[in-house]
């Protein structure tokens, strides 16, 4: 029987590092990778797949934290109820910070963070499944494989979850310092960005050829190396995943198109070398003019105009234009920081786009809540370390200063003010390694963004100003070597820098030769791209491009250095994170190997250390983790539930309130908040004084109201009053009479209301409420007529071609009609029979399906890039058809049910259309249909029963006013018969193409016959190279033979001549 291990480390009896070890040993052995600190969660990465995440999801919802075990999910449920307000917290915004080594586990952490979320706030909508779309789609473009992690986040990126009381109303996401150098260079043992690798994997023969790919061994971007057999058959499906990301999330067709197309373009030129003629003139090597002309089309730029923006420089000087010919380290130069700047600005393009896409749609005024997930990239040290490592390192120390911080500062320092008796426990404070990067005006990046801005300043430069300014600095050490090197004490340890290339990483110039090239672009993306500006943080801000640019102010308006837009980023992302509620995961990595159960203890030790949890685990464990306001921890306590009306009680009862919450409090843990409790309860007692003053007053009022009614009773009794008269009076005078009327009238007497009165009252109301309803009725019965129409007019102007196949309809389409209907057509099938009709009341469509109990309706949306998507399903699919033929293989979530057998039409007669036709009264009931329009495709045949067939009629209702339902009537046969043949060939071709039955809609690069020559001239390059080897290798291997057998016979003839 396994030993039952704690669940926290906080109620660890003994507090040591062997002790602590043996815990996270013991529960890593058993599968048990999540540990608590408190509110802490430790995660321990198993390099390998746990069932731990298949559970029921109401498990961890609105859970007590020590009725379930610990799991990245609780910190997900814990974090949405408290932004909620069910933590007794109040409403306030959320951050979860994910913090740990390269290969920690972040980027797992955070998909599941994000899966959980979408579960808890699941409501009737898509925007979930967009979400969790963004992962997979960012992972592609911005992780990539590292000596230290196979799916490295090469950027950072804070997630911010925007809710309207418990439902998700958006997303936004802000990403930090792509690592664009990995385009054009990586180490030893590393590898490009993944979608280089999915595209070559995923796309179709048909595609590379139009988007200008050739073998990805070709490309000097990718070292000249691809993955084996089984890794590219997953690349394959990743690629397919990432293409339904974009088409999830709404990127348009042609934006997917151009977008590879870019990609390609990048591959492309990389492999354009340069070489030096006699005349010392640069000039592009011939074996790779074909690369320069597949690249220009790819960006959609000229030929000479790419060449010459490669090969020098030109600049205005007082209105002179000045060209400066490059060398061939300046051409390999400018050609990298092409490639550098386009795929950091596609990747931010993509980031603005979701962030487009997923905007909350709702009034600016509406103030929403928000939860915050932080991944980012995780501490460095590689055997070469660079300007990248050096700016990842200096995130970690801002979220190891965040964690001190708010661990141990802010609580020490509320325990203090609280009087209690604390001992302070000591940490490892970063806030001088902050300094030593930080600091105006001699921090190490302000002394990177003075000398970057000298021309002529270089990297050995640099160092020797740091060595100047920070010799004596403890976290800094002076490294002496020809080589550009010093040495930053970080908190996780010593990391040694090579300075070599900082300077122009910092600047991260574009020339304007090359911006002017590529915003006067044919490709739309691109020219967007180029025309976009940064912001200071670094963000993309894409405007609409101009196709000429009228004067150049991109010098004069030049953007901050890198290093300022990353050191503003973390400025405005600690300052949200601060302004938040925060919740912390920290990753462990088990060995450096990357090897499913496996634990190397010294490794988890120094992450424990450098990561200050021992430290955690003391403040944890002696300290208070649940520090809740006063007003907080009396919407907690039961007894105190009632504190809003104990004024309006009894003296007697307010005491005992006041004693059970004297007894509360004595429970309550040193009685943290004593002071605000004593104030509170002396203004109870100075309101009860006051009440009973209040009462005392009330009570002698009372009495002195009491004495005065005794008195009165007191006082001798007045004579009778004299009974009237029975005799008639006396008349008055005129005048005495007038004035008593005057001063004394009389009311009027109401005369009794008749039944019959009252019933013809009643018969009034009940015939004007009845023409209430009847008007209310009539408008409702209006505005559903109106919705039926909208959506008629909808299907006919966009879905109508979409459906159609050949003039006719699939059998499985049933047009717009009822719930009940659909029901009744489905009641007596088997189990998995379905059909589609169109949505009475909303532009789309609903799958009606024969479940085994009862009937199932799905809602079918249409996207705004015109893809098609089951409500709650992770893919989209381009046409209806493909849509219903990928759900006969793959089940519909949740209740995975395939697609069977589709539900044909009642007869030939009488199709089930009644509810199109009412709004197509031009169209007769008794026009002959064509024969021709009988004819379907296969795959619709193969969907289809015997006597269920699409009926024809479907044809007519579509036409136009006035439009004859058989065109082919006015034509002579000749052209009768032509057109019989075009739309034979028409019907092959659309065979291939589900999306659009004329195939218009296929979307291609703006230079594709360009892309093609180029691609042509390229393999006819490389053919000749090959030819010319096999003809050097065959007179290579001629003469070989020729002195062969020169050399046997002269052996021979040696042995045989007489001794």
């Amino acid at each position: 029987m396994e030993e039952k291990l704690p669940e926290d480390l906080a109620n660890l009896s003994e507090l040591d590092e062997k002790s602590l070890l043996e815990v996270l040993t013991g529960r890593f052995t058993q599968n048990l990778i999540y540990t608590y600190i408190g509110d802490i969660l430790v995660a321990i990465n198993p390099f390998k797949y746990l069932s731990i995440y298949v559970k029921e999801v109401s498990q961890y919802k609105c859970h007590e934290k020590k009725s379930l075990p610990p799991h990245i999910f609780a910190v997900a449920d814990r974090a949405y109820q408290s932004m909620l307000g069910h933590l007794a917290t109040g409403p306030k915004n959320q951050c979860i910070v994910i913090s740990g080594e390269s290969g920690a586990g972040k980027t797992e952490s955070t998909k599941l963070l994000l899966r959980h979320i979408m579960e808890l706030c699941k409501a009737n909508s898509q925007l979930e499944q967009q979400i969790l779309q963004v992962n997979p789609l960012l992972e592609a473009f911005g992780n990539a494989q590292t000596v230290m992690n196979d799916n490295s986040s090469r950027f950072g990126k804070y997630i911010q979850l925007r809710f309207q009381n418990s439902s998700v109303k958006g997303a936004k996401i802000n990403e930090y310092l792509l690592e664009k150098s990995r385009v054009v260079h990586q180490d030893e043992g590393e590898q490009n960005f993944h979608i280089f690798y999915f595209m070559l994997a995923g796309i179709s023969t048909e595609d590379k050829e139009i988007y200008g790919l050739l073998d990805p061994t070709r490309y000097r971007y990718l070292n000249g190396r691809f993955g084996k057999e089984d890794m590219v058959q997953a690349w394959r499906l990743k690629y397919a995943e990432v293409c339904n990301a974009m088409d999830m999330v709404g990127f348009e067709e042609q934006e997917k198109v151009d977008m590879m197309t870019i990609l390609a373009g990048i591959l492309s030129l990389g492999n354009i070398a340069f070489e030096m003629t006699d005349s010392d003139a640069l000039k592009v090597s011939e074996a790779s003019r074909g690369w320069l002309k597949a690249t220009a089309g790819q960006f959609g730029v000229q030929e000479e105009d790419l060449l010459k923006s490669l090969t020098c420089t030109t600049s205005v000087t007082r209105g002179e234009a000045i060209q400066r010919l490059h060398n061939q380290q300046q051409a390999e130069d400018a050609r990298d920081s092409i490639a550098k700047v386009a795929y950091g600005r596609v990747f931010g393009w993509i980031v603005s786009k979701v962030n487009e896409l997923l905007a909350p749609k709702v009034d600016c005024d509406v103030e929403l809540n928000e939860i915050g997930i932080l991944d980012i990239f995780g501490f460095e040290n590689f055997a070469v370390n660079r300007f990248e490592q050096l700016c990842i390192n200096l995130a970690n120390e801002q979220l190891q200063y965040f964690f001190n911080h708010h661990i141990f500062l802010m609580e020490q320092k509320e325990y203090k003010e609280e009087g209690i008796t604390w001992e302070t426990i000591t940490y490892k404070d970063n806030k001088p390694i902050l300094d030593l990067f930080l600091t105006k005006p001699i921090g190490i990046l302000s002394l990177l963004d003075e000398q970057s801005a000298f021309p002529q300043a270089t990297d050995r430069d640099f160092v020797d100003k740091l060595n100047s300014k920070f010799k004596t600095a403890p976290n800094f050490e002076v490294v002496r070597n020809h080589t550009p090197l010093f040495t930053i004490v970080h908190y996780a340890g010593k990391v040694q820098y090579n300075a070599s290339g900082f300077l122009e990483k910092n600047r991260d110039t574009i020339p304007a030769n090359i911006r002017e090239l590529f915003i006067n672009s044919v490709t739309p993306l691109l020219s967007v791209l180029f025309a976009a500006t940064i912001s200071r943080t670094g963000t993309l801000m894409p405007r609409k491009a101009k196709l000429q640019v009228a004067d150049d102010n991109f010098n004069s308006t030049r953007k901050q250095s890198v290093g300022a837009q990353f050191k503003h980023s973390l400025a405005v992302l600690m300052e949200k994170m601060f302004a938040a509620s925060p919740h912390f995961v920290r990753c462990i990595k088990p060995n450096r190997s990357k090897q499913p159960d496996q634990l190397d203890s010294k490794l988890v030790m120094d992450q424990l250390r450098y990561n200050g949890l021992m430290e955690t685990i003391r403040i944890r464990r002696d300290g208070f983790s649940w520090r809740p306001k006063f007003r907080e921890f009396a919407e907690r306590v039961t007894y105190m539930l009632v504190f809003n009306s104990v004024m309006s009680l009894s003296c007697g009862i307010r005491v005992c309130l006041i004693l059970d919450c004297v007894s509360c409090c004595v429970d309550y843990r040193a009685r943290i908040c004593r002071r605000r409790y004593l104030a509170l309860l002396a203004e109870i007692r100075r309101q009860r004084q006051a009440q009973r003053e209040r009462e005392e007053r009330e009570e002698e009022e009372e009495r002195r109201r009491r004495l005065e009614l005794e008195q009165e009773n007191r006082r001798p009794a007045s004579p009778p009053v004299p009974l009237p008269r029975k005799k008639k009076p006396e008349p008055r005078p005129r005048s005495v009479l007038s004035t008593i009327l005057k001063a004394a009238p009389l009311a009027p007497v109401p005369r009794p209301r008749s039944k019959l009165f009252e019933v013809l009252i009643l018969l009034l109301l009940l015939v004007y409420l009845f023409m209430m309803l009847q008007a209310t009725d009539e408008e409702r019965m209006k505005e559903k007529q109106l919705k039926k129409t909208n959506t008629i007019r909808w299907f006919k102007e966009m879905q109508v071609r979409k459906l159609t196949r050949d003039g006719g309809f699939p059998s499985w389409f049933h047009g717009m009609i009822t719930r009940r209907r659909a029901e009744d057509l489905l009641i007596d099938k088997p189990l998995g029979c379905f059909l589609v009709r169109v949505g009475q009341s909303r532009e789309g469509f609903t799958l009606t399906y024969r479940g085994a109990d009862r009937c199932r309706h799905y809602m079918v949306e249409m996207q705004s890039n015109g893809k098609y998507v089951i409500l709650g399903e992770d893919r989209a699919h381009s046409s209806l058809t493909d849509l219903v033929q990928y759900h006969t293989q793959v089940g519909i979530k949740p209740f995975m049910e395939l697609l069977t057998l589709p539900c044909g039409q009642m007869c030939d007669q009488e199709p089930d259309y009644e509810e199109l036709k009412a709004f197509t009264s031009s169209s007769s009931p008794s026009s002959p249909l064509s024969a021709s329009a009988v004819e379907r495709p296969a795959e619709d045949q193969d969907m289809d029963t015997g006597s269920h067939k699409v009926h024809l009629e479907m044809q007519r209702l579509f036409l136009l006013p006035g439009g004859n339902s058989n065109p082919e009537s006015h034509k002579p046969p000749v052209l009768k018969r032509i057109s019989d043949r075009r739309r034979r060939v028409e019907a092959t071709q659309m065979e291939h193409k589900d999306d659009d039955p004329t195939g218009e809609s296929r979307p291609f690069p703006r230079l594709y016959p360009s892309i093609r020559l180029a691609m042509r001239e390229i393999q006819q390059i490389q053919q000749q190279s090959q030819d010319q080897i096999q003809v050097s290798s065959g007179k290579a291997l001629s003469s070989w033979k020729r002195t062969g057998e020169l050399s046997i016979s002269r052996l021979i003839s040696f042995i045989h001549k007489p001794t």
